[in-house]
Order: C-alpha cells, then sequence, then structure tokens
C-alpha cells in the first residue's frame, strides 16, 4: 500500500502555530490531533519555523556543580587537543618541505623517492647480523 504524501499550506500551518501562541491549544500533539495531521513531529517542526519564541521548546540542563567544573575541565582538554593537533601537523608540513627542499638541493630527487631509497636501505641493514 503506497504511502501519500501531504502537503499543507503556509497559511494553513501559521494559522495552527497562531492558535497555539493564542492558548486555543495546549500541546503540539493537540493540535496534530484537532487537525489530523499526519507525522508526530510536523507541527513541532511548524512551532520552530513559525512561532514566537514564547511557545517554543526550550532545553532545560540541570547538572551538579561536580559535573558543571568537569565539563569545563574537558572543553579545556578538548582545546588542548585541538592546539596539539594543529601543532603536530604545522611540524609534519614544516618536515616535509624541509626534506623536499634539502633533496631537491642535494640532487637526490623527489622526497617520496628518497624515502623509499632510505627505508628499502634500513630493511636491508636491519637484517644483517649485528657486529660483537
Amino acid at each position: 500500500m503506497p504511502f501519500n504524501t501531504i502537503r499543507y499550506s503556509e497559511s494553513f500551518k501559521r494559522q495552527v502555530v497562531g492558535e497555539m501562541e493564542c492558548g486555543k491549544w495546549s500541546s503540539a500533539s493537540e493540535a496534530q490531533a484537532a487537525y489530523g495531521v499526519r507525522g508526530s513531529l510536523t507541527v513541532m517542526n511548524w512551532v520552530r519555523k513559525y512561532g514566537s519564541p514564547s511557545i517554543q521548546v526550550r532545553k532545560v540542563v540541570v547538572m551538579h556543580p561536580s559535573e558543571s567544573s568537569e565539563n569545563a575541565k574537558l572543553q579545556r582538554r578538548i582545546r588542548e587537543l585541538e592546539r596539539a593537533v594543529a601543532d603536530a601537523k604545522v611540524a609534519e608540513l614544516l618536515e616535509r618541505t624541509f626534506l623536499e627542499l634539502a633533496c631537491e638541493k642535494g640532487g637526490l630527487g623527489d622526497a617520496e623517492t628518497f624515502k623509499k631509497k632510505v627505508s628499502m636501505k634500513r630493511a636491508t641493514t636491519a637484517d644483517l647480523p649485528t657486529p660483537r
């Protein structure tokens, strides 16, 4: 059985929201039931879009003071870690640029080829027995 989509006009949406603002309906679900609007969040979405702040749903967070200070500590830690990541990215970029310039000036080819040669050399020297 196909699902039919119902489109409501702007004026109808504004009318329902206006009635909620005037106090005709105490909740979005009450207005939804009165008009037979499908979708549990449809009227709430209209309220968010067209309604005045007085009828919009507000989020209130109640927390213990220790939770608040813990939250602040975590936010500071996040900022510190973000700075550390940014610093590491800058350092990596500088190292890569330095290697590219050194390879270019030293006539060693491009940096990727140089890295492959060095890693192959390390691998072959790692296989050799260590002198005693």
